[in-house]
């Protein structure tokens, strides 16, 4: 029986991890629930689960009873499902007191990549990835002595995939959470939308394996089947391929290095899956991804002023406040007028994620 404790466990990536765990009741037990804002969710998960510990942010003391989950003795697997910068701490908690953790939080790894490595190495934690396109490039490696000369993620295109610039500038806030093929938390759709969330993933996949950012590509593919390429050193590609679904990639960072049949993972159809397209990233449009890139190229603090500009344009794009257009430019001004410091402490990340909160306040007006 594996301990685990959910961060974000009301989110959706949180409830699909509780699905995966509630059909092997054999393997696992939940020792700690934690949730954001929704209550209600929370106390009815708690009442099936009966956890040792459930923490709402909103509840007093809530940071300190978090790392608190993160470190418990009788935990094994921290899946870190939270959403935004917030998750970071938890991260670095957990890996330092020698847990895998199941990363769903991408900001961690985009914001402080170099300290949660140092957590990691520090600590003897296991990181291992849950987004669909990192768990795919995990499970090509494995087995494959881990070395990649080229690594391609997907994107989906999101919903803005075949529209023209000014329409995708004007876009509502309903239009931008209508993603064609996922069901996800409104923030990350919308980082989909503008594909700020593909320069995340090709952020991670330069620190999950070590890859250089000039060897990681980005190709749309509007299925949603191939989650990702692995190029190995003498020309070879491995694809991993699934309909769209995210509990595959949880039950495999759960499992690791077994793989369990699972009745409730749907089974691949060739015939179902046809047609597969690929196609362009379309930069001139979704400058988001280009700004997001170049900010994981200059290093030190630039990903995490990225981020912070990204975090507070998306929250008032979603309170009718932004246009969406004035996303991509919002973090464009912002990073423009950062001087990148090296990562040398939580502190230094911490101060660089205010600066560029408020500075996208700022820009914003």
């Amino acid at each position: 029986m594996r301990g685990i404790a959910v961060l974000g466990s009301t989110g959706s990536i949180g409830c699909s991890t509780l699905d995966v765990i509630r059909r092997h009741p054999d393997r696992f037990r939940v020792v700690a629930l934690t949730g954001g804002t929704n209550r209600a969710r929370l106390e009815a998960q708690a009442s099936e689960w009966r956890p040792a510990l459930s923490v709402l942010a909103a509840d007093p003391d809530s940071d300190r009873r978090l790392i608190e989950v993160a470190t418990r003795p009788d935990v094994d697997v921290v899946v870190n499902a939270m959403v935004g910068f917030a998750g970071l701490e938890a991260t670095l908690a957990a890996l330092a007191a020698g847990k895998r953790v199941a990363l769903a939080n991408k900001e961690s790894l985009v914001v402080a990549g170099e300290l949660v490595e140092r957590a990691r190495v520090a600590g003897g934690g296991e990181l291992v990835p849950i987004d669909s396109e990192h768990s795919a490039v995990w499970q090509c490696l494995v087995g494959h002595g881990g070395r990649a000369s080229r690594l391609i993620l997907t994107a989906s295109g999101g919903p803005f995939r075949q529209w023209s610039a000014d329409r995708v500038a004007n876009a509502t806030v309903a239009e931008a959470l209508n993603h064609p093929t996922w069901r996800m938390g409104n923030k990350i759709t919308v980082d989909s939308a503008s594909l700020a969330n593909k320069a995340m993933e090709v952020i991670e996949g330069h620190f999950l394996f070590g890859v250089p950012y000039q060897a990681i590509e980005v190709v749309v593919h509007p299925q949603s089947i191939v989650h990702a390429f692995v190029e190995f050193p003498d020309g070879s590609v491995l694809a991993q391929l699934g309909f769209p679904s995210m509990e595959l990639p949880i039950l495999y960072s759960l499992s690791y290095p077994e793989r369990w049949t699972d009745p409730g993972v749907r089974r691949f159809d060739p015939v179902a899956a046809s047609a597969l397209t690929f196609e362009p990233v379309r930069v001139d449009v979704f400058r988001a991804f280009s700004a997001g890139v170049a900010a994981g190229v200059a290093g030190g603090t630039a990903p995490a002023v990225f981020n912070a500009a990204n975090e507070v344009a998306v929250a008032r794009f979603l309170e009718g406040r932004l246009p969406f257009g004035r996303i991509a430019a919002t973090i464009e001004t912002v990073l423009e007028r950062h001087r990148p410091g090296p990562q040398e402490s939580l502190a230094v990340v911490q101060a660089a994620d205010r600066w560029g909160r408020a500075e996208a306040e700022a820009v914003i007006g």
